[in-house]
């Protein structure tokens, strides 16, 4: 067994479109790797910092993601490597193992896919996309119904003097 703690750049842009672990961010590994019967077995933690923007009022809002790994790598000629699919388990190849597609899928699991800025964000405007939170108290817009706008033109705010 052997212990890694250590912190690398992330080799790539890792995550969803509205929010990601940008490429050369720290990722902290704290990872244990174990001599199993059918291979090595890697189980550990990765932190990493995340940056995106919100879906509600289109901020850019940042954070963090830790994702538990547990996965297998299997031994060359192993009996596990024998009856899984190619892309079931990851492989021992030359005595050594990558972890990078197993980290993008664990951490893809773990990231929002609709970040927000904050739990209660109230969005923009729908029709002058201000952000609502930013926006005076009883922010709104006086609409005129489509079916009367017509007429609304035809009537004047000042009513005409009787005789």
């Amino acid at each position: 067994m052997r212990s890694v703690r250590e912190t690398v750049p992330s080799p790539l842009r890792i995550g969803l479109d509205l929010i990601a672990i940008e490429k050369g961010a720290p990722l902290d590994l704290d990872l244990r790797f174990e001599s199993v019967s059918e291979g090595v077995l890697v189980t550990g933690t990765v932190t990493a910092p995340t940056s995106g923007e919100c879906v509600r009022c289109l901020t850019a809002t940042s954070g963090e993601v830790q994702v538990h790994l547990t996965e297998l790598f299997a031994y060359p000629d192993s009996t596990t490597e024998a009856t899984t699919e190619e892309d079931e388990v990851g492989h021992v190849v030359d005595e050594t193992i990558d972890l990078e597609q197993p980290l993008i899928d664990a951490i893809g699991l773990e990231l929002p896919l609709s970040p927000v800025c904050r739990d209660d964000c109230p969005g923009l405007c729908a029709e002058c996309g201000m952000p609502l939170g930013e926006a005076e108290p009883g922010h709104h817009h006086e609409q005129i119904d489509p079916r009367w706008a017509k007429i609304s033109g035809m009537f004047s705010d000042e009513t005409p003097e009787g005789p």
